[in-house]
């Protein structure tokens, strides 16, 4: 029997925030059938972990690829191993990626995920970009490998509906919509579209906010944000800026849990 659970992340309440499938596995497994179940499981992201003296390995699939860096997935492994006793409350949980050693830890309620941070570079805007999303830019950048797209108000954040089969032809891995907020109590609000990765729009990306962390941070003249990302089920992320590192804050809760046969 193999552990899987699904979780919603950067939520306090069920069926909001992103959900994400957890697998806990006793030996690593094939990419073939990692890649086989996160299609069955149909989630934006599907993390596998298997146990090593210093922690644990972590990867994460799409329904369509492996992706290097993730963090609903990675809150929401952290959160299972913490509820399943697999770590003790004080205990931190190290996870190894492709994008090296990823940390959290437990705190008031909130779980704090330690980030690479993800500058933005100045970039040509690709062909096709802002006709396929449909809005007017302040600002465009290479964040990583997304693409950062800055307009002029939370309204047209919300509003955003891209043509997603065109989005999906621009070479990278997501595209990142955002603008300063003007929901009370929050800085920052976006939305993340990657038809590329088989996610035509994820809920709540952790990994989005390494990238618009170190940009807000910088243009507010804030080291903590409070961001909201702007989806359907939509969700709450806590920043905090540290050199090259984002400090990432979330919440997490268990949908359901069953064992694959």
């Amino acid at each position: 029997m193999i552990p899987l659970y699904q979780v919603d992340a950067f939520t306090d309440r069920r069926f909001s925030g992103n959900p994400a499938a957890v697998c806990l596995l006793h030996e690593p497994a094939g990419e073939a059938w990692m890649q086989a179940l996160a299609a069955e499981m149909n989630l934006s992201e599907t993390a596998y972990l298997v146990p090593r003296p210093d922690g644990f390995d972590l990867r994460w699939f799409t329904p369509a690829v492996e992706v290097a860096l993730c963090g609903h997935a990675t809150l929401a492994s952290a959160h299972v191993l913490w509820e399943t006793g697999r770590l003790a409350p004080h205990q931190e949980a190290r996870f190894h990626t492709k994008s090296g050693l990823l940390t959290a830890r437990q705190a008031s309620g909130w779980i704090e995920m330690d980030f690479p941070a993800i500058r933005c570079e100045p970039s040509a805007v690709p062909s096709g970009l802002l006709e396929a999303l449909d809005v007017q830019s302040t600002a465009v950048c290479r964040a990583g490998t997304d693409y950062l797209v800055e307009v002029e108000d939370e309204g047209e954040v919300q509003a955003a509906s891209p043509d997603l089969v065109a989005l999906a032809e621009v070479q990278a891995r997501g595209i990142i919509v955002t603008a300063q907020a003007t929901l009370p109590g929050y800085d920052v609000v976006s939305r993340f579209f990657a038809p590329a990765s088989g996610i035509p729009e994820d809920p709540v990306t952790g990994s989005s906010h390494c990238a618009l962390g170190p940009y807000w941070g910088a243009k507010l003249g804030k080291s903590e944000l409070l961001a909201y990302q702007a989806s359907a089920r939509g969700g709450t992320v806590r920043v905090r800026l540290a050199g090259d590192r984002v400090l990432l804050g979330g919440q997490a809760i268990t949908v359901f849990r069953g064992d694959l046969i």
